[in-house]
Protein backbone atom coordinates (compact mmCIF):
# COMPACT_ATOMS: atom_id res chain seq x y z
CA UNK A 1 0.00 0.00 0.00
CA UNK A 2 1.42 3.39 -1.01
CA UNK A 3 1.69 6.09 1.59
CA UNK A 4 -0.13 9.36 0.90
CA UNK A 5 3.18 11.12 0.17
CA UNK A 6 4.17 8.49 -2.40
CA UNK A 7 0.82 8.27 -4.14
CA UNK A 8 1.08 10.08 -7.50
CA UNK A 9 -1.87 12.48 -7.38
CA UNK A 10 -4.25 13.51 -10.14
CA UNK A 11 -2.31 16.70 -10.85
CA UNK A 12 0.96 14.91 -11.60
CA UNK A 13 -0.64 12.00 -13.46
CA UNK A 14 -2.64 14.35 -15.64
CA UNK A 15 0.38 16.58 -16.22
CA UNK A 16 2.40 13.57 -17.38
CA UNK A 17 -0.44 12.47 -19.64
CA UNK A 18 -0.60 15.90 -21.33
CA UNK A 19 3.18 16.11 -21.80
CA UNK A 20 3.23 12.63 -23.31
CA UNK A 21 0.35 13.44 -25.66
CA UNK A 22 2.11 16.60 -26.83
CA UNK A 23 5.02 14.37 -27.84
CA UNK A 24 2.87 12.08 -29.94
CA UNK A 25 -0.14 14.06 -31.20
CA UNK A 26 -0.63 17.03 -33.51
CA UNK A 27 -2.77 18.81 -30.92
CA UNK A 28 -2.30 22.20 -29.32
CA UNK A 29 -1.74 22.54 -25.60
CA UNK A 30 -4.94 24.54 -25.20
CA UNK A 31 -7.03 21.77 -26.74
CA UNK A 32 -5.38 19.05 -24.68
CA UNK A 33 -5.70 20.94 -21.40
CA UNK A 34 -9.41 21.46 -22.09
CA UNK A 35 -9.91 17.69 -22.03
CA UNK A 36 -8.72 17.42 -18.41
CA UNK A 37 -11.46 17.74 -15.81
CA UNK A 38 -10.37 18.19 -12.20
CA UNK A 39 -12.76 18.99 -9.37
CA UNK A 40 -10.21 20.12 -6.81
CA UNK A 41 -9.00 23.71 -7.33
CA UNK A 42 -5.61 23.04 -5.74
CA UNK A 43 -5.04 19.98 -7.93
CA UNK A 44 -5.94 22.06 -10.98
CA UNK A 45 -3.55 24.83 -9.97
CA UNK A 46 -0.71 22.33 -9.50
CA UNK A 47 -1.55 20.64 -12.81
CA UNK A 48 -1.35 23.98 -14.63
CA UNK A 49 1.89 24.93 -12.88
CA UNK A 50 3.49 21.60 -13.81
CA UNK A 51 2.44 21.46 -17.45
CA UNK A 52 3.15 25.08 -18.32
CA UNK A 53 6.25 25.21 -16.12
CA UNK A 54 7.88 22.15 -17.66
CA UNK A 55 7.18 23.44 -21.17
CA UNK A 56 8.39 26.93 -20.29
CA UNK A 57 11.70 25.70 -18.80
CA UNK A 58 12.24 22.49 -20.77
CA UNK A 59 15.62 23.40 -22.25
CA UNK A 60 17.09 24.27 -18.86
CA UNK A 61 15.60 21.16 -17.26
CA UNK A 62 17.08 19.03 -20.04
CA UNK A 63 20.51 20.62 -19.54
CA UNK A 64 20.39 19.61 -15.87
CA UNK A 65 19.15 16.09 -16.67
CA UNK A 66 21.92 15.66 -19.24
CA UNK A 67 24.47 16.74 -16.63
CA UNK A 68 23.45 13.96 -14.22
CA UNK A 69 22.57 11.23 -16.73
CA UNK A 70 25.05 8.80 -18.27
CA UNK A 71 22.40 8.03 -20.87
CA UNK A 72 22.08 10.68 -23.63
CA UNK A 73 18.75 12.51 -23.63
CA UNK A 74 17.74 11.13 -27.02
CA UNK A 75 18.20 7.58 -25.67
CA UNK A 76 15.93 8.11 -22.64
CA UNK A 77 12.37 6.89 -23.14
CA UNK A 78 10.22 10.01 -23.80
CA UNK A 79 7.79 9.14 -20.99
CA UNK A 80 10.65 8.70 -18.52
CA UNK A 81 12.18 11.97 -19.70
CA UNK A 82 8.88 13.74 -18.99
CA UNK A 83 8.77 12.18 -15.51
CA UNK A 84 12.29 13.48 -14.86
CA UNK A 85 11.28 16.94 -16.12
CA UNK A 86 8.24 16.98 -13.85
CA UNK A 87 10.25 15.95 -10.80
CA UNK A 88 13.11 18.32 -11.53
CA UNK A 89 10.77 21.25 -12.20
CA UNK A 90 9.26 20.83 -8.74
CA UNK A 91 12.71 20.67 -7.15
CA UNK A 92 13.98 23.75 -9.01
CA UNK A 93 10.92 26.00 -9.18
CA UNK A 94 8.18 25.00 -6.71
CA UNK A 95 9.34 25.96 -3.24
CA UNK A 96 6.18 24.76 -1.50
CA UNK A 97 6.68 21.15 -2.59
CA UNK A 98 9.21 19.19 -0.48
CA UNK A 99 12.02 17.70 -2.53
CA UNK A 100 11.20 14.27 -1.11
CA UNK A 101 7.63 14.51 -2.42
CA UNK A 102 8.87 15.53 -5.88
CA UNK A 103 11.17 12.48 -6.00
CA UNK A 104 8.75 9.96 -4.51
CA UNK A 105 5.85 10.89 -6.78
CA UNK A 106 8.17 10.78 -9.82
CA UNK A 107 9.26 7.28 -8.82
CA UNK A 108 5.64 6.17 -8.46
CA UNK A 109 4.81 7.59 -11.89
CA UNK A 110 7.68 5.53 -13.37
CA UNK A 111 6.80 2.20 -11.71
CA UNK A 112 3.83 1.20 -13.92
CA UNK A 113 5.69 1.87 -17.18
CA UNK A 114 9.35 1.04 -16.52
CA UNK A 115 11.65 -1.73 -15.41
CA UNK A 116 13.05 -1.61 -11.87
CA UNK A 117 16.46 -0.35 -13.03
CA UNK A 118 14.80 2.55 -14.83
CA UNK A 119 12.81 3.41 -11.71
CA UNK A 120 16.10 3.41 -9.77
CA UNK A 121 17.59 5.66 -12.48
CA UNK A 122 14.75 8.19 -11.95
CA UNK A 123 15.20 8.06 -8.19
CA UNK A 124 18.98 8.36 -8.33
CA UNK A 125 19.10 11.20 -10.84
CA UNK A 126 16.58 13.35 -8.99
CA UNK A 127 18.25 12.80 -5.63
CA UNK A 128 21.61 13.62 -7.17
CA UNK A 129 20.11 16.81 -8.62
CA UNK A 130 18.83 17.84 -5.18
CA UNK A 131 22.31 17.53 -3.72
CA UNK A 132 24.40 18.95 -6.57
CA UNK A 133 22.34 21.10 -8.96
CA UNK A 134 23.98 24.27 -7.64
CA UNK A 135 27.34 22.97 -8.91
CA UNK A 136 26.21 22.79 -12.55
CA UNK A 137 28.08 25.01 -15.01
CA UNK A 138 25.91 26.65 -17.66
CA UNK A 139 27.06 28.08 -21.02
CA UNK A 140 28.81 31.45 -20.79
CA UNK A 141 26.90 34.28 -22.49
CA UNK A 142 30.18 36.06 -23.39
CA UNK A 143 31.63 32.98 -25.09
CA UNK A 144 28.50 31.53 -26.66
CA UNK A 145 25.44 33.79 -26.38
CA UNK A 146 23.22 31.48 -28.49
CA UNK A 147 23.85 28.45 -26.30
CA UNK A 148 23.75 30.49 -23.08
CA UNK A 149 20.39 32.11 -23.81
CA UNK A 150 18.97 28.89 -25.21
CA UNK A 151 19.72 27.04 -21.96
CA UNK A 152 19.32 29.77 -19.34
CA UNK A 153 16.18 31.32 -20.86
CA UNK A 154 14.95 27.99 -22.28
CA UNK A 155 14.32 28.63 -25.97
CA UNK A 156 15.37 26.66 -29.06
CA UNK A 157 18.73 27.75 -30.46
CA UNK A 158 17.39 28.58 -33.95
CA UNK A 159 14.97 31.10 -32.44
CA UNK A 160 17.59 32.67 -30.17
CA UNK A 161 19.92 33.02 -33.16
CA UNK A 162 17.38 34.91 -35.25
CA UNK A 163 16.37 37.16 -32.33
CA UNK A 164 20.01 38.02 -31.62
CA UNK A 165 20.48 39.01 -35.26
CA UNK A 166 17.39 41.23 -35.20
CA UNK A 167 17.38 42.68 -31.69
CA UNK A 168 20.88 42.26 -30.23
CA UNK A 169 21.83 40.62 -26.94
CA UNK A 170 20.27 42.99 -24.41
CA UNK A 171 16.88 43.21 -26.08
CA UNK A 172 16.78 39.46 -26.77
CA UNK A 173 17.36 38.78 -23.07
CA UNK A 174 14.49 41.10 -22.18
CA UNK A 175 12.23 39.48 -24.79
CA UNK A 176 13.02 36.00 -23.45
CA UNK A 177 12.37 37.10 -19.88
CA UNK A 178 9.03 38.64 -20.87
CA UNK A 179 8.04 35.47 -22.75
CA UNK A 180 8.81 33.40 -19.64
CA UNK A 181 6.55 35.44 -17.35
CA UNK A 182 3.10 33.92 -16.83
CA UNK A 183 0.72 36.23 -18.69
CA UNK A 184 -2.26 37.64 -16.79
CA UNK A 185 -5.76 36.61 -17.75
CA UNK A 186 -7.07 39.51 -19.85
CA UNK A 187 -10.75 40.18 -20.39
CA UNK A 188 -12.50 42.47 -22.87
CA UNK A 189 -15.71 43.97 -21.53
CA UNK A 190 -18.74 43.51 -23.77
CA UNK A 191 -19.85 47.11 -24.14
CA UNK A 192 -23.13 45.98 -25.70
CA UNK A 193 -24.17 44.80 -22.24
CA UNK A 194 -22.15 46.63 -19.59
CA UNK A 195 -19.26 48.97 -18.78
CA UNK A 196 -15.76 48.21 -17.55
CA UNK A 197 -16.32 49.55 -14.03
CA UNK A 198 -19.48 47.45 -13.67
CA UNK A 199 -17.67 44.33 -14.84
CA UNK A 200 -14.84 44.86 -12.34
CA UNK A 201 -17.43 45.15 -9.57
CA UNK A 202 -19.24 42.03 -10.81
CA UNK A 203 -16.13 39.81 -10.79
CA UNK A 204 -14.64 41.11 -7.55
CA UNK A 205 -15.53 37.94 -5.64
CA UNK A 206 -14.39 35.65 -8.46
CA UNK A 207 -10.79 36.86 -8.77
CA UNK A 208 -8.08 37.90 -6.36
CA UNK A 209 -7.37 41.12 -8.23
CA UNK A 210 -8.81 42.98 -11.22
CA UNK A 211 -7.40 46.17 -12.75
CA UNK A 212 -7.83 48.08 -15.97
CA UNK A 213 -5.42 47.55 -18.86
CA UNK A 214 -3.08 50.49 -19.60
CA UNK A 215 -3.88 50.79 -23.30
CA UNK A 216 -7.17 49.15 -24.24
CA UNK A 217 -10.23 51.06 -22.99
CA UNK A 218 -12.18 47.81 -22.69
CA UNK A 219 -9.56 45.56 -21.08
CA UNK A 220 -9.19 44.13 -17.57
CA UNK A 221 -6.25 42.21 -16.10
CA UNK A 222 -7.24 39.45 -13.66
CA UNK A 223 -5.11 37.34 -11.35
CA UNK A 224 -5.85 34.16 -9.40
CA UNK A 225 -9.33 33.06 -10.41
CA UNK A 226 -11.34 31.54 -7.58
CA UNK A 227 -13.58 29.57 -9.94
CA UNK A 228 -13.55 28.48 -13.60
CA UNK A 229 -14.41 31.26 -16.05
CA UNK A 230 -17.45 29.33 -17.30
CA UNK A 231 -18.92 29.37 -13.78
CA UNK A 232 -18.62 33.14 -13.34
CA UNK A 233 -22.01 34.88 -13.41
CA UNK A 234 -20.60 37.75 -15.46
CA UNK A 235 -19.41 35.27 -18.11
CA UNK A 236 -22.76 33.49 -18.21
CA UNK A 237 -24.42 36.89 -18.64
CA UNK A 238 -22.21 37.64 -21.65
CA UNK A 239 -20.41 40.56 -20.05
CA UNK A 240 -16.94 39.72 -21.35
CA UNK A 241 -14.71 37.66 -23.60
CA UNK A 242 -11.17 36.52 -22.82
CA UNK A 243 -8.80 38.38 -25.15
CA UNK A 244 -5.24 39.67 -24.89
CA UNK A 245 -4.80 43.44 -24.93
CA UNK A 246 -2.88 43.33 -28.25
CA UNK A 247 -5.78 41.58 -29.98
CA UNK A 248 -8.23 44.07 -28.47
CA UNK A 249 -6.24 47.00 -29.85
CA UNK A 250 -5.84 45.41 -33.29
CA UNK A 251 -9.61 45.54 -33.83
CA UNK A 252 -9.43 49.33 -33.36
CA UNK A 253 -6.94 49.41 -36.24
CA UNK A 254 -9.60 47.77 -38.43
CA UNK A 255 -11.84 50.70 -37.43
CA UNK A 256 -15.23 49.06 -38.11
CA UNK A 257 -18.21 51.42 -38.30
CA UNK A 258 -21.92 50.88 -37.57
CA UNK A 259 -23.87 49.95 -40.69
CA UNK A 260 -20.92 48.52 -42.59
CA UNK A 261 -20.62 45.08 -44.15
CA UNK A 262 -17.55 43.32 -42.75
CA UNK A 263 -15.97 39.91 -43.35
CA UNK A 264 -14.09 38.14 -40.55
CA UNK A 265 -12.36 35.72 -42.92
CA UNK A 266 -10.71 33.31 -40.45
CA UNK A 267 -13.07 33.90 -37.54
CA UNK A 268 -12.16 30.88 -35.41
CA UNK A 269 -13.97 31.00 -32.07
CA UNK A 270 -15.09 34.59 -32.53
CA UNK A 271 -12.86 36.67 -30.25
CA UNK A 272 -12.36 39.44 -32.79
CA UNK A 273 -15.85 38.90 -34.24
CA UNK A 274 -17.36 39.93 -30.91
CA UNK A 275 -15.04 42.93 -30.64
CA UNK A 276 -15.98 44.08 -34.16
CA UNK A 277 -19.70 43.78 -33.32
CA UNK A 278 -19.16 45.98 -30.25
CA UNK A 279 -17.48 48.74 -32.25
CA UNK A 280 -20.34 48.53 -34.76
CA UNK A 281 -22.82 48.80 -31.89
CA UNK A 282 -24.39 45.59 -33.26
CA UNK A 283 -25.56 47.48 -36.34
CA UNK A 284 -24.63 46.32 -39.84
CA UNK A 285 -23.50 42.91 -41.14
CA UNK A 286 -20.60 40.70 -40.08
CA UNK A 287 -19.94 37.61 -42.19
CA UNK A 288 -17.89 35.22 -40.03
CA UNK A 289 -16.24 32.42 -41.99
CA UNK A 290 -13.94 29.54 -41.14
CA UNK A 291 -13.19 26.14 -42.61
CA UNK A 292 -13.75 24.41 -39.24
CA UNK A 293 -17.44 23.76 -38.65
CA UNK A 294 -16.85 22.99 -34.96
CA UNK A 295 -15.31 26.41 -34.43
CA UNK A 296 -18.19 28.09 -36.21
CA UNK A 297 -20.68 26.23 -34.02
CA UNK A 298 -18.90 27.55 -30.94
CA UNK A 299 -18.73 31.03 -32.49
CA UNK A 300 -22.50 31.06 -32.98
CA UNK A 301 -23.05 30.07 -29.36
CA UNK A 302 -20.60 32.78 -28.30
CA UNK A 303 -22.45 35.48 -30.25
CA UNK A 304 -25.71 34.40 -28.58
CA UNK A 305 -24.04 34.67 -25.15
CA UNK A 306 -22.77 38.15 -26.00
CA UNK A 307 -26.12 39.34 -27.33
CA UNK A 308 -24.72 39.95 -30.83
CA UNK A 309 -27.32 39.72 -33.60
CA UNK A 310 -25.50 40.88 -36.77
CA UNK A 311 -23.20 37.89 -37.32
CA UNK A 312 -23.91 35.38 -40.08
CA UNK A 313 -21.52 32.43 -40.19
CA UNK A 314 -20.54 30.29 -43.17
CA UNK A 315 -18.05 27.54 -43.89
CA UNK A 316 -15.33 28.88 -46.18
CA UNK A 317 -11.86 27.53 -46.94
CA UNK A 318 -9.94 30.65 -47.92
CA UNK A 319 -6.99 28.55 -49.06
CA UNK A 320 -9.19 27.72 -52.04
CA UNK A 321 -11.08 30.14 -54.26
CA UNK A 322 -13.79 31.50 -51.95
CA UNK A 323 -17.42 30.80 -52.83
CA UNK A 324 -18.36 34.27 -51.61
CA UNK A 325 -19.34 36.51 -54.50
CA UNK A 326 -20.10 39.73 -52.61
CA UNK A 327 -17.59 42.38 -51.59
CA UNK A 328 -17.12 43.99 -48.21
CA UNK A 329 -16.32 47.38 -46.73
CA UNK A 330 -13.66 45.79 -44.53
CA UNK A 331 -12.11 42.34 -44.48
CA UNK A 332 -10.22 41.04 -41.47
CA UNK A 333 -7.73 38.26 -42.24
CA UNK A 334 -6.52 37.06 -38.84
CA UNK A 335 -4.33 34.46 -40.47
CA UNK A 336 -3.11 31.13 -39.10
CA UNK A 337 0.50 31.66 -38.07
CA UNK A 338 3.41 30.29 -36.07
CA UNK A 339 2.00 31.84 -32.89
CA UNK A 340 5.49 32.77 -31.69
CA UNK A 341 4.11 36.02 -30.29
CA UNK A 342 1.96 34.20 -27.72
CA UNK A 343 4.53 31.94 -26.07
CA UNK A 344 3.75 33.56 -22.71
CA UNK A 345 0.40 31.77 -22.89
CA UNK A 346 1.37 28.76 -25.02
CA UNK A 347 4.93 27.67 -24.15
CA UNK A 348 4.47 24.44 -26.13
CA UNK A 349 4.92 26.55 -29.28
CA UNK A 350 8.64 26.89 -28.44
CA UNK A 351 9.17 23.21 -29.17
CA UNK A 352 6.49 22.66 -31.83
CA UNK A 353 7.50 25.35 -34.34
CA UNK A 354 10.63 25.34 -36.50
CA UNK A 355 12.09 27.58 -39.20
CA UNK A 356 10.46 25.27 -41.77
CA UNK A 357 7.07 25.81 -40.10
CA UNK A 358 7.46 29.58 -40.45
CA UNK A 359 8.13 29.27 -44.18
CA UNK A 360 5.09 27.01 -44.61
CA UNK A 361 2.91 29.44 -42.69
CA UNK A 362 4.16 32.34 -44.81
CA UNK A 363 3.23 30.46 -48.00
CA UNK A 364 -0.25 29.78 -46.66
CA UNK A 365 -0.63 33.40 -45.53
CA UNK A 366 0.21 34.67 -49.02
CA UNK A 367 -2.46 32.39 -50.49
CA UNK A 368 -5.03 33.59 -47.95
CA UNK A 369 -4.18 37.23 -48.68
CA UNK A 370 -4.55 36.64 -52.42
CA UNK A 371 -8.01 35.16 -52.00
CA UNK A 372 -9.13 37.75 -49.44
CA UNK A 373 -8.04 40.64 -51.67
CA UNK A 374 -10.81 40.01 -54.18
CA UNK A 375 -13.46 40.29 -51.46
CA UNK A 376 -12.70 43.96 -50.69
CA UNK A 377 -14.74 46.63 -52.44
CA UNK A 378 -13.04 49.59 -54.09
CA UNK A 379 -12.20 52.08 -51.36
CA UNK A 380 -12.50 49.37 -48.71
CA UNK A 381 -9.85 47.96 -46.37
CA UNK A 382 -8.16 44.60 -45.97
CA UNK A 383 -6.55 44.10 -42.57
CA UNK A 384 -3.93 41.37 -42.20
CA UNK A 385 -3.09 40.26 -38.64
CA UNK A 386 -0.93 37.57 -37.00
CA UNK A 387 0.19 36.84 -33.45
CA UNK A 388 3.79 36.63 -34.61
CA UNK A 389 6.80 38.93 -34.63
CA UNK A 390 8.75 37.03 -37.29
CA UNK A 391 9.73 38.88 -40.47
CA UNK A 392 8.54 36.21 -42.93
CA UNK A 393 5.00 36.39 -41.53
CA UNK A 394 4.84 40.16 -41.15
CA UNK A 395 6.50 43.00 -43.08
CA UNK A 396 8.29 40.80 -45.66
CA UNK A 397 5.01 39.12 -46.53
CA UNK A 398 3.21 42.46 -46.90
CA UNK A 399 5.97 43.81 -49.16
CA UNK A 400 5.61 40.77 -51.42
CA UNK A 401 1.83 41.19 -51.56
CA UNK A 402 2.03 44.89 -52.42
CA UNK A 403 4.58 44.19 -55.17
CA UNK A 404 1.93 42.04 -56.84
CA UNK A 405 -1.07 44.28 -56.07
CA UNK A 406 -0.63 47.94 -56.95
CA UNK A 407 -4.36 48.46 -56.34
CA UNK A 408 -3.62 48.23 -52.59
CA UNK A 409 -1.69 50.67 -50.42
CA UNK A 410 -0.92 50.74 -46.71
CA UNK A 411 -3.37 52.90 -44.79
CA UNK A 412 -1.04 54.88 -42.54
CA UNK A 413 -3.68 57.00 -40.77
CA UNK A 414 -5.25 55.22 -37.82
CA UNK A 415 -7.47 55.81 -34.78
CA UNK A 416 -5.80 57.71 -31.93
CA UNK A 417 -5.99 54.73 -29.58
CA UNK A 418 -3.59 52.59 -31.64
CA UNK A 419 -1.25 55.35 -32.83
CA UNK A 420 1.45 54.55 -30.22
CA UNK A 421 1.78 51.07 -31.76
CA UNK A 422 1.78 52.03 -35.46
CA UNK A 423 5.16 52.90 -37.00
CA UNK A 424 5.90 55.24 -39.89
CA UNK A 425 5.27 52.42 -42.40
CA UNK A 426 1.77 51.85 -41.05
CA UNK A 427 2.60 48.58 -39.26
CA UNK A 428 0.88 47.89 -35.95
CA UNK A 429 3.34 46.04 -33.68
CA UNK A 430 3.33 44.99 -30.04
CA UNK A 431 6.02 43.16 -28.06
CA UNK A 432 5.84 41.43 -24.66
CA UNK A 433 9.02 43.07 -23.33
CA UNK A 434 8.00 46.57 -24.47
CA UNK A 435 4.25 46.64 -23.91
CA UNK A 436 3.39 43.80 -21.52
CA UNK A 437 1.13 42.13 -24.08
CA UNK A 438 1.39 39.44 -26.75
CA UNK A 439 3.61 39.86 -29.77
CA UNK A 440 1.27 40.98 -32.55
CA UNK A 441 1.43 42.41 -36.07
CA UNK A 442 -1.33 44.00 -38.14
CA UNK A 443 -1.61 46.29 -41.13
CA UNK A 444 -4.57 47.87 -42.95
CA UNK A 445 -4.42 47.86 -46.73
CA UNK A 446 -6.72 50.24 -48.59
CA UNK A 447 -8.05 49.18 -51.98
CA UNK A 448 -7.88 52.17 -54.27
CA UNK A 449 -10.95 53.31 -56.21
Amino acid sequence: MLTKEKMPDNARKNALMILNRLNSEQETLDNLVETVVMADRRDRALFNALVYGVLRWRAKLDWIIAHFSKTPLDKIDPQILNILRLGLFQIMYLDRIPDSAAVNTAVELAKPIAAIWTVRFVNGLLRNAIRHHKDIVYPDVDKNPVSALSVNKSFPEWLIRRWLERFGLEETEKLCDAMNVVAPLTLRVNTLKTKREALIAAIRDDVENAEITPYSPTGIFCTNLKKPISEMTAFQNGWFQVQDEAAQLAVYLLDPRPGEKILDACAGLGGKTGAIAQLMNDHGIIAASDKDTRKLSRLEAEMTRLGVSIVKSSVQDLEKTPSLTEQFDRVLLDAPCSGLGVMRRNPDIKWAISKKNIKRYAQKQQMLLENAAGLVRAGGCLMYAVCSMETEETQALIREFLNRHDEFEIKTECPEIVRPFVNELGYFRTFPHLHGMDGFFAVCLRKQN
